[in-house]
C-alpha cells in the first residue's frame, strides 16, 4: 500500500478549502482517507496563522511509516521545518511557450532541433589562468 500525504478538497464552489490527509495513493483525491492531519485554507491571507494548520507529530509518524508527501504538502512541511523540500528543475520553463512551439515545429520539419545547433556552433571559452593574487592549490598564500 503506497501512502501519500496530500490535499483533499472540501470547500464549496469558488471557495476552496482543503484537508491535509494521509491516504492510499489509489484512493480518489476527495474520497476515502486514513487520517486527517491538518487543514489548508487558500482564501486567507498568506500571513494568517489559520491558513495552514498541521498536526506535526502525526505527520512525522506517517513519514516514518513511508508516506510520501505531495508537492504542495512538501512546501508546507518545508515551511514548518519538518522536511527539507527537494529543489525542482525545469529548464524549459525559462523558455517562452511561443519559442518552444517554434522549435518543436522546426524540429519536425528539419529533423534536428535548432536549439542544439547554436550551442554546438559556439566555441568553448578558454580557461582563464589563475590570478596572481591567488596561490595555486597546495601552496600557502603569501601575506
Amino acid at each position: 500500500m503506497a501512502l501519500t500525504i496530500r490535499l483533499a478538497r472540501v470547500g464549496a464552489k469558488k471557495r476552496p478549502q482543503f484537508r491535509v490527509v494521509v491516504a492510499d495513493s489509489r484512493y480518489p483525491r476527495d474520497g476515502r482517507f486514513i487520517e486527517k492531519l491538518g487543514t489548508y485554507n487558500p482564501m486567507l491571507p498568506k500571513d494568517s496563522k489559520e491558513r495552514v494548520h498541521l498536526e506535526l507529530e502525526r505527520i512525522k509518524h506517517w513519514l516514518s511509516k513511508g508516506a510520501q508527501p505531495s508537492d504542495r504538502v512538501s512546501r508546507f512541511l518545508d515551511a514548518a521545518g519538518v522536511l527539507k523540500r527537494k529543489p525542482r528543475n525545469n529548464p524549459e520553463k525559462a523558455v517562452p511557450r511561443a519559442q518552444r512551439r517554434a522549435e518543436a515545429e522546426a524540429a519536425k520539419e528539419g529533423g534536428a532541433k535548432p536549439a542544439e545547433a547554436p550551442k554546438s556552433a559556439e566555441a568553448p571559452k578558454p580557461a582563464e589562468a589563475p590570478k596572481p593574487a591567488e596561490a595555486p592549490a597546495g601552496e600557502p598564500a603569501a601575506s
